[in-house]
């Protein structure tokens, strides 16, 4: 399997996640797909030719072999990296909605294309889920498949065409046990990244929205006395201006005294 194209893949979709986030994808990459590609396939490598059993019953070994072994241990790995690491693309996806959204209406829409709210903040919980639920999906299909995580060195097969009770080898069993143990505790750990991002970001929102809420008594009492102090006009400026009023008596002129010379002149 071409383990670089999703290394590729998930490298762009690094950009789009939170600081935990890019924590969870070290981590996939270091203790999950390279050990698994450096080690774990070589270490699963020819189960079923490594897998004896103590009889010349024909047939009796193959049925044997896949009554222990339903689905291949590495396989199974390989299909869960596959699904816990496709819902990051969903992120992608999502940006690149908005991206051609934007060039659909010829004009910004949002503030930032790659900031987790809105639609966006649904499709990264999403996607936190999914991946939560398929880490621990494959962990039960473990559990319950091979009961448990232990693999003994002998297995006692009364499968038919077995003639009797056939004691069946298993090659490798003690390093096959510590590679499902570091597998399993590598994905407990991814699950535990994945709870905290989700609370992370939901507790950063319950902030957002609480800090919008919330004003502080004395910031109130200052917006207040703004209000007040600019809708106070000054006094010159507030008082109306005087009417005149002009009457008929300050409109006549005193006369001067005038003499009998001067009115018979």
């Amino acid at each position: 399997m071409n383990w670089a194209f999703l290394q590729s893949v998930l490298s762009g979709v690094n950009k789009y996640s939170t600081s935990i986030g890019r924590i969870w994808l070290s981590v996939l990459f270091i203790f999950r797909i390279l050990v698994f590609v450096a080690a774990a396939e070589n270490v699963w490598k020819d189960e079923s030719k490594d897998f004896v059993c103590n009889t010349q019953q024909p047939g009796c070994e193959n049925v044997c072999f896949d009554r222990f072994f339903p689905v291949s241990q590495a396989r199974l790995w390989a299909l869960q990296l596959i699904m816990v690491s496709t819902p990051s693309l969903l992120v992608a996806l999502h940006v690149a909605y908005r991206e051609h959204r934007e060039k659909k209406y010829g004009r910004k829409l949002y503030e930032d294309k790659s900031k987790i709210d809105g639609g966006l903040l649904f499709t990264y919980l999403l996607s936190l889920v999914l991946k939560t639920t398929f880490e621990v999906g494959t962990l039960l299909i473990f559990y319950f498949v091979y009961n448990g995580f232990a693999v003994p060195r002998m297995y006692q097969c009364e499968e038919s065409p077995c003639p009797n009770t056939v004691d069946c080898y298993i090659s490798k069993a003690t390093e096959k046990m510590i590679f499902l143990y570091i597998m399993g505790c590598t994905s407990v750990l991814c699950m535990v990244l994945n709870l905290t991002e989700m609370l992370y970001i939901l507790s950063k929102q319950c902030w957002k929205c609480f800090s919008k809420r919330y004003v502080p008594v004395e910031q109130k009492r200052a917006c207040r006395c703004h209000t007040h102090s600019t809708s106070a006009l000054p006094l010159s400026t507030a008082a109306p201006k005087a009417l005149t009023i002009t009457s008929n008596e300050d409109k006549l002129k005193v006369q001067p005294f005038q003499t009998g010379k001067e009115s018979a002149a």
